[in-house]
């Protein structure tokens, strides 16, 4: 089991909204750009998510994200 399937099995490129199936995907924070943060699933795909709802997200935060926007901050893990 990966880190993230702890927090759920979804990942961003193959499950989610499409208007609205509702899927929050857990991914780890990788890097924290000025755009937002590039972050990682639990198949390694990496993906450029808007952080602009959780504060102060650091590399290795698990985010709960949905339509490619992080909603909830669900815990971190060592990277």
């Amino acid at each position: 089991m990966s880190d993230l399937e702890r927090f759920g099995t979804g990942t961003p490129d193959q499950d989610g909204c499409l208007t609205c199936g509702d899927v929050g995907v857990p991914v780890r924070v990788i890097t924290v750009t000025a755009r937002g943060a590039w972050c990682e699933d639990r198949s390694g795909t990496r993906v450029e998510i808007a952080v602009d709802f959780v504060p102060a997200v650091a590399p290795g935060d698990v985010l709960l994200v949905h339509a490619g926007v992080a909603i909830a901050r669900m815990g971190s893990v060592d990277l």
